[in-house]
């Protein structure tokens, strides 16, 4: 059975990352997978260029036929969509193709379209989509609410590679290291991490590192500077090894306006970071606060400021949300854990059935 996983462009993203940790793990011996996307800078981390179909960014009839022509040469059987565009696609290629075409979705983020039109999301997938994979519980709520079939929700979290990101953990740094690490974009909302930073800035045992790229980079780098924090609030721009990044901090901030799951809270808990989150989307899945973490209520500099300084007036409070957070990772949030589930999903597709055993993966 022939397998294509779609994705809109191979940029910096959760959903990107997410879709090559899948190209660069899946196997089966009863599946063949194939991967489609448009170019970015993620691509040289493919490792099956061979099976792999380039689209474009801008014309969609010119995405459409290709990958008519793609699905038709390899007999593709599933689509397996990672964007709602891909989707689309996925919907227009189900009725052009002469045999049946089924149709998978991982729903990554909140779409202008569930926004807008939310019975009109709710129709096209419960009417052309033969599952959907959550990556929070609370995405999955969400889509129940909206009216979407249950039946065919399966929530896998997303899955932290444990040999790309090792338990780490020496000691604090002096200064004390604080982090964010998200795309440059206003819904992540670094502005308030930048408050943080300057309600803190007398506290000269703590500076901040802003990783990442995106629209908002002058805006943010004319922030700190208007606000004079050039010595407390370092801009390191793209992040190419993100372990690197996570291991050098000595707490992870997540400071965004809505989220629905993200790799960062997970990635950070392996290497031993800590985090501290605002609590919205799925975090509070992954972080029990004062467990494996805190948890932010509101977006509140103070609250922010009055956590990270508890965190740290306590080596023993660090040690345990340290080791509880890599012994979380390792019980629920392991790559094997997601690719494995994820494998189970196309095989129910294929086979009609979740009564599985074991899956076995091929390695090889």
């Amino acid at each position: 059975m022939n397998v294509l996983l779609l994705t809109d462009k191979l940029i910096v993203g959760g959903a990107e990352t997410y879709f090559c940790k899948l190209e660069n793990h899946l196997a089966h011996r009863n599946l063949t997978f194939y991967y489609g996307a448009a170019t970015g800078e993620l691509q040289s981390r493919l490792l099956h260029q061979d099976k792999y179909v380039e689209l474009t960014r801008h014309s969609h009839g010119r995405n459409f036929m290709t990958l008519y022509r793609f699905i038709k040469k390899h007999s593709i059987k599933v689509i397996h969509a990672n964007s709602l565009r891909m989707l689309g696609y996925g919907i227009l290629l189900k009725h052009f193709c002469e045999w049946d075409i089924q149709l998978i979705y991982t729903k990554h983020n909140v779409t202008i379209l569930e926004k807008k039109m939310p019975l009109l999301f709710s129709k096209l997938l419960n009417t052309y989509v033969k599952r959907i994979i959550t990556v929070s519980q609370f995405e999955r709520d969400s889509l129940v609410l909206l009216g979407v079939n249950p039946q065919r929700i399966q929530t896998i979290h997303n899955g932290v590679d444990l040999q790309q990101f090792p338990f780490k953990k020496a000691g604090q740094t002096s200064p004390i290291h604080v982090g964010i690490l998200a795309r440059l974009s206003e819904e992540k909302n670094h502005e308030l991490f930048i408050e943080v930073a300057e309600k803190m800035k007398n506290e000269r045992q703590f500076r901040f590192f802003i990783g990442g790229d995106g629209p908002e980079k002058d805006y943010l780098q004319q922030l700190i500077t208007r606000k004079r924090l050039e010595d407390q609030v370092v801009m390191c721009g793209e992040i190419e090894h993100p372990e690197t990044f996570i291991k050098e901090m000595d707490v992870m901030l997540v400071t965004s306006k809505r989220e629905v799951f993200p790799m960062v809270v997970i990635e950070s808990m392996a290497v031993g970071t800590p985090v501290v989150s605002i609590d919205c989307g799925g975090i509070k899945e992954a972080v029990t606060d004062g467990v494996t973490g805190y948890l932010i209520p509101q977006h509140s500099a103070d609250l922010f400021k009055d956590k990270i300084t508890s965190l740290f007036s306590s080596t023993a409070l660090y040690s345990h949300i340290v080791k509880s957070s890599r012994e979380r990772v390792e019980e629920r949030f392991s790559l094997d854990q997601m690719v494995e589930k994820t494998v189970r999903e196309y095989l129910f597709i294929t086979e009609g059935t979740k009564k599985f055993s074991s899956v076995v993966l091929n390695k090889e």
